[in-house]
C-alpha cells in the first residue's frame, strides 16, 4: 500500500510538472495568454518593417456617456491586466481602448529605435483610425511616461491625464549608471521565473498573494520561448528608451487636467539592480515623489493610497476603481 501511494504521488508530481510547463511556456506575442476582451490589430510600417499594434476596443455596457478612456500599460505588462478596470469603466458608460504598445503584449516585437514620441504617434493614429477625437488616458508605470508624452504632444486630443504610479518621476540618468543596449540585453537574458517573482514581490506589492502569480507566469513564460532572445533585445531597447527620454522636467508644461493615483509604498526604480543599498534607500520613494510631482504639474490633483505598492488597480482594486471613476 505504501508503494502504491509513493507511485501515485510521483505520478501526480510528474503530471503537475508537465502541466506547469505547458502553461508557463508562452510565445513572445502572448497568443496563448487569455485577454479579457477580443483583440483587434492596427497595421503599422516602421523602419521598413510591417508590424501590428494589438488593442481592445470595448463598448459601454450601459447607455454610452459619449466619452472614451484609453489605457496605457506598464513595461512589464500588457493589456491582459486591465480586465477589472475595463469592466468598471464600461459599466459607467465609457468606451475603453486598451492598446498593447508596439514591443509589448500581443503586438509585434520589432528590433527598432524605440521612442515615446513614436509610440505617442502610433496611439494618435489608433484614435484617428477609430474616429475618436478626444479621450482621457490612464497610464500605469511606463504607460504614465507615455501618457505624459502624448499629453505634451496632443493636448487638444485629451480630456484628462490620469497617472497611476508612473515611472519617470525622477531622472534616472542622474543616479543610475549608464548601460549599453548590449549590457542590458545580457541582463534581460538572465531573467527567470524566480528572479521575476522576487522583483515583483520587492518592488510592486506590499504583501504577496497567490492571486499575483499569474503576472509571474506571463512575465516568465516567454523565457521558455525559442524567440526569447528577440524578446530580451526589445526589452533592452525599451529600457534604453525609458532611461534616455525622461519627462520629469516637462511636467510643468502640461496643459491637460491631471490626476495622480499613487500607492505610497511603491519603491520602483528603473535600473534598481545597478544601485547599491544606500542608493536604493533614497530613490523610488513614491510617498514623496507623488507629492513632488503634483506640485510640478499646474493645477493637478493627487489621490494617495496607504498600504499599496506599484499597481493599485490590482492590489487595492475596489478602492482604486472608486477613485478612478469618481475622478472621471
Amino acid at each position: 500500500m505504501r508503494i502504491f501511494f509513493v507511485l501515485l504521488t510521483l505520478s501526480f508530481l510528474s503530471l503537475t510538472t508537465v502541466f506547469a510547463q505547458k502553461i508557463d511556456t508562452l510565445s513572445i506575442n502572448l497568443e496563448n495568454v487569455k485577454y479579457p476582451y477580443p483583440i483587434k490589430y492596427l497595421p503599422i510600417t516602421v523602419e521598413g518593417q510591417d508590424v501590428r499594434m494589438a488593442y481592445m476596443d470595448v463598448a459601454p455596457s450601459i447607455t454610452p456617456n459619449g466619452r472614451t478612456v484609453m489605457l496605457f500599460h506598464g513595461k512589464n505588462f500588457g493589456g491582459y491586466y486591465w480586465g477589472h478596470v475595463i469592466q468598471a469603466l464600461t459599466s459607467a458608460g465609457f468606451r475603453v481602448i486598451a492598446p498593447d504598445q508596439i514591443g509589448f503584449g500581443r503586438s509585434s516585437k520589432p528590433i527598432i529605435n524605440y521612442s515615446f514620441k513614436q509610440l505617442a504617434e502610433w496611439n494618435k493614429k489608433l484614435l484617428d483610425t477609430l474616429g475618436i477625437q478626444k479621450t482621457s488616458i490612464l497610464g500605469h508605470s511606463m504607460g504614465g511616461m507615455l501618457a505624459t508624452r502624448f499629453a505634451l504632444m496632443y493636448p487638444e486630443r485629451m480630456d484628462k491625464l490620469l497617472l497611476e504610479n508612473p515611472i519617470g518621476l525622477e531622472d534616472y540618468k542622474t543616479f543610475v549608471p549608464v548601460s549599453t543596449v548590449e549590457e542590458q540585453y545580457q541582463r534581460e537574458l538572465k531573467n527567470t521565473a524566480e528572479s521575476i517573482r522576487q522583483y515583483y514581490k520587492s518592488s510592486y506589492f506590499t504583501v504577496w498573494k497567490p492571486d499575483y502569480e499569474y503576472l509571474v507566469n506571463i512575465g516568465a513564460g516567454v523565457t521558455f520561448s525559442a524567440d526569447f532572445p528577440k524578446y530580451a533585445k526589445v526589452a533592452a531597447l525599451t529600457y534604453n528608451m525609458i532611461y534616455e527620454q525622461p519627462v520629469v522636467d516637462e511636467f510643468k508644461d502640461l496643459k491637460v487636467p491631471t490626476i495622480l493615483f499613487i500607492g505610497k509604498e511603491d519603491k520602483t526604480i528603473v535600473g534598481k539592480g545597478l544601485l547599491n543599498a544606500d542608493q536604493q534607500a533614497i530613490h523610488g520613494l513614491y510617498r514623496f515623489l507623488g507629492k513632488n510631482t503634483a506640485l510640478r504639474i499646474p493645477g493637478s490633483k493627487i489621490v494617495e493610497f496607504e498600504a499599496c505598492g506599484h499597481i493599485p488597480h490590482i492590489e487595492i482594486r475596489t478602492e482604486f476603481l472608486v477613485a478612478l471613476t469618481g475622478s472621471l
